[in-house]
């Protein structure tokens, strides 16, 4: 593809972006809904070539690292030792209550086992990077609500450092020996991870912290890029160890990063959202637009309660309670990959997921915004 001819696809598709971020400033919403319905809009007028697809796909995978990094510079090793060791029982009722919707309607679907185990994968996961946008454009960082909305997503990646392998493994036929080996390094390397933020995240600030900003700049980026790509190739989430080095870093180090980070983040994040909207198979919809409804529906409810019953544990208010709930409600990057090692074994899969994930990302904004609005409401039904 000629240079010029690239160069003006990735401007239109920027500028489109660029149009959605200011409506959504006007209307004084995430801008996370407006940027899917860019990447759908973008689909049906514009034929994008393989160079500008190529950098979409990179840049996305590159929002979703950056996301839940900055996420992990706002908490200490220690607070999120403490918050996961409290929410212990939130996961397993988070788990329990979105993992088997999925799974009971794979069965209903006529889903073959593992292709339901599938499905019950896509729904019971939240997008980590959907839920830290939220927070981040919202100005919510702070709030009492969001230890709990973290500790949901951290413990779902642990279960997928689980889960993930021992799917993998069982789709490729592989022996239980190839099962254990796989659920081993994958849990290793998570643990590993874990302990060398926590035990040593002091040192990591002191050797990272230079005086001079580009420098600082290249060496956060270029870190968080070597452990999030050593994360994903050893089966663990990319994200997630991008979370750690986030976690890590702490004192003037984390503060100066996050000003030098803050805007490649929001440049790669709307890029994140945008392919949403362009991976998605337009006629594939009206096939499975109703089970992609019910399941967005059905679980959001039981993410939202989820959220709910976290924060009214940590003594949040009943708005807090209502912003955890309704911010964990959009599924993701994690629920497309999952449905992807399926698509040979039950195709319907992919299409179901990316409208359900579409759906869910789409309602989740929206409802977290209004928490002022439609919190109230709740507030006056409870006994």
């Amino acid at each position: 593809m000629p240079i010029g001819q690239l160069f003006l696809e990735l401007g239109t598709v920027i500028m489109v972006l660029a149009l959605g971020g200011r409506a959504a400033g006007r209307l004084g919403i995430t801008p996370i809904p407006l940027y899917l319905i860019a990447g759908i809009l973008l689909q049906l007028l514009l034929h994008l070539g393989e160079d500008p697809e190529h950098f979409i796909h990179t840049g996305a995978e590159l929002g979703a690292i950056l996301l839940l990094f900055t996420l992990g510079l706002e908490y200490s090793s220690q607070e999120l030792r403490d918050n996961l060791s409290a929410n212990r029982q939130l996961g397993v009722l988070d788990l329990l209550l979105n993992f088997t919707p999925g799974l009971i309607a794979g069965v209903l679907l006529g889903f073959p086992p593992l292709g339901a185990a599938l499905l019950g994968g896509v729904t019971y996961l939240t997008s980590s990077g959907i839920a830290s946008k939220i927070l981040s454009d919202l100005g919510r960082l702070g709030n009492r609500e969001t230890p709990t909305i973290l500790a949901v997503c951290v413990l779902e990646d642990i279960v997928m450092a689980v889960y993930l392998p021992i799917m993998a493994a069982l789709l490729l036929g592989g022996s239980l020996l190839a099962v254990g080996v796989n659920l081993f390094v994958a849990l290793a390397a998570f643990g590993l991870a874990f302990f060398l933020a926590m035990r040593y995240g002091d040192t990591l600030s002191r050797v990272m912290n230079v005086d001079s900003d580009e420098a600082l700049l290249l060496g956060v980026l270029g870190l968080v890029l070597i452990v999030a790509g050593a994360a994903d190739l050893l089966k663990v989430s990319a994200a997630i160890g991008a979370f750690l080095v986030g976690i890590a870093l702490s004192g003037p180090v984390a503060e100066r990063a996050r000003h030098q980070i803050e805007p490649l983040r929001d440049l790669f994040a709307a890029v994140f959202f945008v392919l949403f909207g362009l991976q998605l198979d337009l006629g594939r919809v009206p096939d499975v637009i109703v089970p992609a409804l019910i399941l967005a529906v059905l679980t959001g409810a039981t993410k939202f309660w989820v959220g709910w019953t976290g924060a009214a544990r940590a003594g949040v208010q009943t708005r807090g309670r209502y912003r955890a709930g309704t911010t964990l409600i959009p599924r993701g990057e994690f629920s497309i990959l999952i449905a992807g090692l399926g698509a040979g074994l039950t195709p319907v899969l992919g299409p179901l997921a990316a409208v359900y994930v579409l759906l869910t990302a789409l309602i989740g904004p929206v409802l977290a915004r209004f928490d002022a609005q439609f919190a109230p409401l709740l507030d006056r039904r409870r006994p």
